[in-house]
C-alpha cells in the first residue's frame, strides 16, 4: 500500500459529512443543500444556508485552503446531514460564490473519458488515460460570465475531483478515501486553439480566463450514494446537450486518483477534472455563442448557471 495520507481505513464510512464552499469576499463557509439541485421552477433564484468558518474556528479555517487541509475538523463540525450545530450566519445564491477551492496548486483534466464522446469527436479510444493541465487562473464560481472566445468555444460538463490530503502512489482501493469530496466543474475549451498545432495544445485551449467555473461547493464523499454512478447533465438555453452518469467513465475516479499520485505528490485542494460526456458543441457545429446560458449539474453534487460574454 502507498503512504498518502489517508485519513480512515479503506471502507470506514464517517457520521459526519460537510459542503465546503467560498464567499466572493473569500471567505469559508459550510453551505446546507440549498444549492445542491437547481430549483424546481429551472431558475436560478435558489439559495443556501451558510455557516462562517472563521468564526466557528477562531480565524484557523477561514481561508478555503486552509479548511480543504483539516478534514478531520470539517466532519468535526458538521452532523449527518452536512450542516454545524446552531444557527447560521446567513444565505447565499450562486451568485454569491466564488470558485468552491479557489487557489489549487495543480488542476488536472482528462480527455476523452467516455466512449460515447470519443465516437462523436472521430478518435480512437487511447491505452492510458489522457492527461493534461488546465491553469489555476481559469477557475471561476458557479454562477460567472464565461468568455466567448471566436467561434468554437465549446461547454464540457465534469464531475471534479478536490483532493483532501497529500498523498503519493496511492492503491487503487485507497483513492477515495484521499479525497476530500467533489464538485460540478466545466471544462471550457476553445477548440481553435486547443487543435492549432500536432500534438493538440490541450492545456491552451482549455485555459482562457473564465473557462473552469466549478462549484457551488466540495461535496464531502460521505455525502455521496452511488458515489462511482452520478447523473450529470449540461443544458444550453434549457436544452439538454449532454445527460450521462459518471459509471459510464473509462477510467473512474479511484483510477485516475491513483494513476496521477503515482507521477507527482498530490496535495490538499488539488484538482482533478474527470472528463465529459457526449454532446459537446463541437461534434454538432452549435458551439457556444454570447448571450447563451450554460446549466450544468450533478445530482445530489450541485448546479451551476453561467452566461456566456
Amino acid at each position: 500500500m502507498g503512504t498518502g495520507g489517508i485519513r480512515r481505513p479503506s471502507g470506514e464510512t464517517p457520521t459526519m459529512a460537510y459542503r465546503l464552499a467560498t464567499l466572493r469576499d473569500g471567505r469559508a463557509v459550510l453551505l446546507d443543500d440549498g444549492l445542491s439541485d437547481p430549483p424546481a421552477d429551472g431558475s436560478d433564484a435558489g439559495v443556501a444556508r451558510f455557516w462562517d468558518l472563521g468564526r466557528l474556528t477562531d480565524g484557523r479555517l477561514a481561508d478555503p485552503m486552509a479548511a480543504i487541509a483539516d478534514d478531520g475538523e470539517l466532519h468535526a463540525l458538521c452532523g449527518p446531514d452536512g450542516t454545524p450545530a446552531g444557527d447560521a450566519d446567513g444565505e447565499v445564491g450562486l451568485d454569491g460564490l466564488g470558485p468552491a477551492i479557489p487557489r489549487p496548486r495543480k488542476v488536472f483534466g482528462i480527455g476523452m473519458n467516455y466512449l460515447a464522446h470519443i465516437d462523436e469527436m472521430h478518435r480512437a479510444p487511447s491505452t492510458a488515460p489522457v492527461i493534461f493541465t488546465k491553469f489555476p487562473s481559469c477557475l471561476v464560481g458557479p454562477a460567472d460570465d464565461v468568455r466567448v472566445v471566436g467561434e468554437r468555444t465549446d461547454y464540457e460538463v465534469e464531475l471534479v475531483a478536490v483532493v483532501g490530503r497529500r498523498c503519493r502512489d496511492l492503491d487503487e482501493s485507497d483513492a477515495w478515501d484521499a479525497l476530500a469530496g467533489v464538485t460540478v466543474g466545466q471544462d471550457i475549451s476553445e477548440r481553435e486553439l486547443q487543435n492549432a498545432s500536432t500534438p493538440a495544445q490541450f492545456s491552451l485551449g482549455k485555459s482562457h480566463d473564465t473557462f473552469g467555473p466549478i462549484g457551488p461547493a466540495v461535496v464531502s464523499v460521505d455525502l455521496l450514494g452511488e458515489r462511482d454512478d452520478l447523473l450529470l447533465t449540461c443544458a444550453v438555453d434549457g436544452e439538454v446537450r449532454q445527460d450521462s452518469r459518471t459509471s459510464r467513465m473509462i477510467v473512474g475516479v479511484r483510477q485516475l486518483v491513483a494513476y496521477l499520485s503515482a507521477v507527482c505528490t498530490l496535495e490538499p485542494g488539488d484538482l482533478v477534472f474527470t472528463g465529459t460526456p457526449a454532446g459537446v458543441g463541437d461534434a454538432q457545429d452549435r458551439c457556444l455563442v454570447v448571450g447563451q446560458r450554460i446549466d450544468s449539474h450533478i445530482v445530489g453534487v450541485g448546479h451551476m448557471v453561467n452566461h456566456c460574454v
